[in-house]
């Protein structure tokens, strides 16, 4: 089984790549590290970091240097951090990495892009009102898929083994915007219905699939201002597949295909520079329908699925990934995060347990979560699991 640790590139920066890697290697006892190469906007406390103790990450920045040349005709592009200077923290990682026997993956937050969406509103999602949702990207826009094949073809310079894919997906109302607000209760079909794109690119696609895309978001908007309107209306479940006669539910069904060929499409590029693709499916099975989430569909068109294995104890980690079994991905196609923390873990033995479950499923590889976040008590949890 493969191991290894999801990091910041500001880790290695504050320690140093030797050190960083040596607590990898001789603490955590890993092969291989997952390295952010973009990420989204985020405060954090860092127990073990020698330089500081809590940190801001800025919205959408880039990790690595990106090539002039590559993005030259795109109006979406990476901003490198402010936080690397003029180093280059993915070529520094790739070469101690390779120096040391180790994998490095690329961690990649992909349409989860607070400065592009600002930048760029016309390519952001936009509601059933036109009114868009500026901390992401959608992923029907021709732009933004460009933009996320480029970004994968970017990684390929730095010899990485393995694209992490987050956030290649639609995204729901609530979606970590700073002091969002509902004062009301809108319930969660409101909610769910606020979350749908009907920008110009997605009615196109759902129309090419014989969906009434216009009649979909006439329907949508008239059950959102019921429902808005009314505290009782906004109480009540479900209707989403009686909405216009179930054009709504297709119209679900239709963004799931943009996102599952989008995903084919950066897996293909991963692919021909010699990287996998892992789509990361945080939610788990039958929580993903509304971002556009086919498990069945993506389980042929990327070749590995990850999800979080967060539970305290193995018996619910090997719950999560049979449910997974269910719909279609087989758990030798699968990558599973664990947090070794006390949240989750009271114990060695209890991180040990649920690896070794894994394992006994036929899952090929986990990684742990997270390496800037946690104690080195907890880096040492991860060691004694994995020797045991």
């Amino acid at each position: 089984m493969q191991s290894s640790v999801l990091a910041f590139a500001t880790d290695l920066l504050d320690e140093g790549p030797d050190r960083f890697f040596g607590t990898l290697a001789d603490r955590a006892g890993v092969d291989g590290v997952t390295l952010a190469s973009v990420y989204h906007a985020a405060r954090d406390v860092f127990p073990h970091n020698p330089r500081r103790v809590v940190r801001y990450l800025e919205p959408g920045a880039a990790y690595f240097r990106p090539d002039p040349a590559a993005w030259r005709d795109h109006r979406l592009t990476p901003a490198p951090s402010t936080a690397i200077g003029d180093r280059d923290p993915f070529a520094e990682a790739a070469e101690e990495a390779r120096r040391r026997g180790l994998r490095l993956h690329a961690w990649t937050v992909f349409l989860h892009n607070d400065r592009l969406g600002f930048q760029h509103p016309d390519c952001a999602p936009a509601n059933a009102f036109g009114d868009r949702h500026l901390t992401e990207l959608c992923p029907a826009h021709p732009e933004v898929r460009a933009y996320v094949r480029t970004l994968v073809g970017e990684l390929g310079r730095y010899g990485v083994d393995a694209v992490r894919a987050e956030s290649l997906h639609f995204h729901g109302l609530r979606h970590g915007y700073h002091h969002e607000r509902y004062f009301e209760q809108l319930g969660p079909v409101a909610e769910a219905l606020l979350g749908l794109c009907f920008c110009d690119h997605c009615r196109a696609a759902a129309r090419a699939a014989g969906v009434p895309a216009d009649e979909a978001r006439t329907a949508v908007r008239d059950e959102v201002r019921r429902r808005l309107a009314d505290e009782h209306a906004a109480a009540e479940p479900g209707g989403l597949d009686r909405l216009a006669d179930g054009a709504v539910a297709a119209y679900v069904d239709a963004s799931a295909a943009t996102v599952t060929s989008l995903a084919a499409e950066a897996a293909e590029v991963a692919d021909g520079l010699g990287m996998r693709l892992s789509f990361m499916d945080g939610g788990g099975p039958g929580t993903g329908w509304l971002s556009g989430i086919d498990l069945p569909a993506l389980a042929t068109a990327v070749p590995q699925i990850e999800t979080l294995g967060y539970a305290t104890t193995p018996e619910a980690v090997r719950e999560k990934v049979a449910a997974f079994a269910l719909h279609g991905v087989r758990p030798q196609q699968m990558a599973v995060i664990l947090r070794p923390m006390a949240e989750d873990c009271d114990g060695a033995a209890n991180l040990a347990a649920k690896v070794e479950t894994l394992r006994g499923l036929g899952v090929p590889e986990v990684e742990f979560y997270h390496y800037g976040l946690m104690r080195l008590s907890s880096l040492d949890r991860i060691g004694a699991a994995l020797r045991g």
